[in-house]
């Protein structure tokens, strides 16, 4: 990573979002709005509290977490990844891949449980991520965790969606249809276990997330980074009782640019120190198309990203497949090569 970082000050600290404002009083709402209207539009990164999201059910996923990555090696290979052509199940340590770049973590794939799509001929091929999840049979209450995880953050989402949405002056239910059905809801379960024995710092590489809206939970360790206008790097420290939300691409494309998806990495831990993390897609349909957005200052957005590395796609499907395919190569070398050729 040959960027620069810049160090953290009270100055150039990630906005602190309260989403207890929403039900407050007009005053309450207008300042709930503003700051979330500056920081979308800004760094596109922000803490948020008053989620309603407790201790209890935090520490329940965190410890069902751990005690997966504390499972013998063969037990969470037996729910590899490369047993499922729609990517669903374990990763090992420095298989996934940022920009062509190694990973240094080992994470477990999950999604809203869903029956396999396996399109047909006229289906694109995308559908090939809607499918079933793998679960080690060695701990059933993962299961139980991780998709009550799912329902419960779906929830926060679509309400900071909709608040987001009003915050520049749009409906807020305009991308509900893009929701309703089977929604593409995912998270991983990551483990970042030290440095690499290469002394590689990459985490995870600079990328962008695909979808509309990302919440993490993040651990006291640390390591998370995002891009800045200038190309340095802003640590963002963890915060007891927040999410880090970010906007992902489609957000980006569907304001032309006016709400940022910024890019960002996690540095690994400096030695064998290991940090847990769990990252939730707020994501449509595979099958959306997002419409563009339908708001006063429309005209003004700077436009997306030209990036020829990562284009932007409207159809969510196409970025979700276009991301999963890069990211897992050994998944798509074993079940899609002819597709992705």
């Amino acid at each position: 990573m040959t960027q620069k970082h810049t160090p953290r000050s009270e100055a150039d600290a990630l906005p602190v979002i309260d989403l207890t404002l929403a039900d407050g009083s007009p005053q309450d709402r207008r300042r709930l709005h503003d700051e979330l209207r500056a920081a979308a539009t800004d760094v596109g990164f922000f803490q948020l509290v008053g989620h309603g999201v407790t201790p209890e059910e935090t520490a329940a996923l965190g410890a069902a977490m751990r005690a997966f990555f504390a499972l013998p090696d063969a037990d969470r290979l037996a729910v590899s990844n490369l047993n499922s052509p729609h990517y669903r199940g374990y990763t090992r340590t420095g298989d996934e891949r940022t920009a062509g770049s190694r990973d240094w973590r080992d994470q477990l794939d999950i999604g809203a449980e869903r029956p396999p799509h396996v399109p047909g001929a006229s289906e694109p091929a995308y559908w090939w991520l809607e499918g079933p999840n793998q679960w080690p049979e060695a701990l059933p209450e993962l299961r139980t965790a991780a998709l009550g995880w799912i329902d419960r953050l779906s929830d926060v989402a679509q309400r900071l969606l909709h608040e987001l949405l009003g915050a520049i002056g749009a409906r807020p239910d305009f991308y509900d249809d893009a929701f309703e059905g089977n929604p593409h809801l995912r998270l991983k379960l990551v483990r970042y276990p030290g440095t690499a024995p290469d002394g590689a710092a990459q985490g995870v590489g600079s990328h962008k997330d695909y979808g509309f809206i990302t919440l993490l939970l993040q651990d006291t360790v640390g390591g998370l980074q995002v891009e800045r206008a200038d190309g340095s790097y802003l640590d963002v420290p963890p915060m007891e009782g927040a999410f880090v939300v970010n906007l992902g691409e489609l957000l980006e494309v569907a304001t032309d640019g006016y709400l940022k998806a910024t890019s960002h990495r996690v540095v690994s831990p400096a030695g064998a120190r290991e940090r847990y993390s769990v990252p939730f897609f707020y994501n449509p349909r595979l099958d959306a198309h997002i419409a563009p957005l339908d708001f006063p200052h429309a005209q003004h957005a700077p436009g997306v990203t030209e990036d020829p590395d990562n284009p932007l796609f409207a159809d969510f499907g196409l970025n979700e497949w276009k991301g999963y395919t890069r990211a897992h190569p050994e998944v798509t070398r074993r079940h899609h090569t002819d597709l992705v050729a």
